[in-house]
């Protein structure tokens, strides 16, 4: 090639360079067939310890990051033509050059998946999905949803319609978030096998196009080695999982969202603290069965009601998450409540969302301090972000 394409084609080398610094967590590989008159010869590139390993005429060559133009573009003034494609999720660049010139596009993974013989919508009804089936198949074969088919297993499209109504959910708040930080760091508190966190990760990443990290936590090892396997098997670099305590968990950086699933009793109270304690950017919890709060609470004005123990119970559930919403409102968080799924899937299925906005709210404490007296409740969530009242 001429020295005009050879100059034009590092300059797109060392953009490359800066990106594959920035997205290592996300990069794929290279590939380059460099071309000699009729034949072909072909480079691989890959990534390993933040090092590049540069596979050309039968040797496997280690280099800096920043050596990658220089060498690629001292390898293409042997040859005619190449053609060049870099690989990271949800993201693939081609770069042609040869004599006449350089060209570079950037193909969405996403639309090339889309030609694949699968429909851009669910096949199970006429809804736009945001987790399409076609262009999520490695993460929902990952998580069991999807068979070998290509077609949602029988058994799970009550949990993918679950999980995509989810990310309905919450989609404005990872744009505003992405937005406003660029990165974006998840906290999944009780992760158990962490597919909604596998899901969140693909839509930021490969749908959004934002870069994100996430820490799934729990006190099981066995869910947490599950959970390692998945991101291993798709290839989620940017996904660690520790064996913790949520109670025992600080921080070692930005909690951007910090999300759980159908936590039993006070570990939603938990996930919440750490949340809160850990100056969370944003909060999306979905509790389950709230049983504190019946066993302590008394109105006497309500006695004839509540003598009855499902209207007791129906009422606990009820102002457990209100006092939840209450206690965020109080630590400086903007909170609203919907249904997550159907009061005919679950009876559990409220979502809570919460998005710091301020600082301690004193009016709000002292409002949750007179209805804790009147209903002569203790909650755990006061004596989790107690230090902070």
């Amino acid at each position: 090639m001429n020295k005009q394409s050879i100059s034009k084609l590092s300059l797109f080398l060392t953009g490359l360079e800066q990106r594959i610094t920035e997205n290592a967590d996300f990069f794929k590989k290279i590939t380059i067939r460099f071309k000699s008159g009729t034949k072909f010869y072909e480079a691989v590139v890959t990534l390993k310890e933040n090092r590049l390993f540069l596979q050309y005429n039968g040797r496997n060559d280690r280099m800096e990051i920043s050596w990658l133009g220089a060498r690629i573009a001292k390898i293409a003034e042997q040859y005619e033509a190449m053609n060049l494609i870099y690989e990271e999720r949800g993201t693939a660049i081609h770069i042609d050059a040869d004599d006449r010139g350089v060209k570079m596009k950037t193909r969405d993974q996403d639309a090339a998946d889309a030609g694949k013989g699968h429909n851009e919508t669910s096949q199970i009804t006429n809804r736009d999905y945001y987790i399409k089936v076609g262009h999520a198949d490695a993460v929902l074969k990952a998580i069991g949803i999807l068979g070998e088919n290509g077609k949602i297993k029988n058994d799970m499209i009550r949990k993918y319609n679950q999980i995509d109504h989810y990310i309905e959910l919450v989609d404005d708040m990872l744009r505003n978030l992405c937005a406003r930080y660029g990165k974006i760091n998840v906290v999944d508190c009780g992760c158990g096998k962490s597919y909604l966190s596998f899901v969140l990760n693909y839509y930021i990443k490969e749908v959004l196009k934002k870069n994100c990290h996430f820490i799934g936590l729990d006190i099981s090892k066995t869910v947490i080695d599950a959970s390692k396997k998945i991101a291993e098997q798709l290839d989620y670099k940017n996904m660690d999982f520790r064996v913790t305590d949520i109670r025992n968990y600080t921080a070692g950086e930005d909690i951007h969202l910090a999300i759980s699933l159908h936590a039993c009793d006070t570990a939603t109270d938990e996930a919440i603290a750490l949340a809160v304690n850990n100056n969370a950017k944003a909060i999306v919890m979905v509790p389950c069965c709230q049983k504190e709060i019946l066993s302590q609470y008394s109105f006497d004005i309500l006695q004839s009601i509540t003598r009855h123990g499902v209207l007791k119970a129906r009422l606990a559930d009820v102002l457990t998450d209100g006092i939840r919403l209450m206690l965020l409102e109080a630590m400086g968080y903007k909170v609203s409540i919907v249904e997550y799924v159907s009061p005919l899937e679950t009876p559990k299925n409220l979502m809570i969302r919460a998005e710091k906005t301020g600082g301690v709210n004193k009016a709000v404490i002292e409002e949750y301090k007179q209805l804790k007296k009147l209903l002569g409740i203790s909650p755990t969530l006061e004596k989790l972000i107690m230090p902070y009242l």
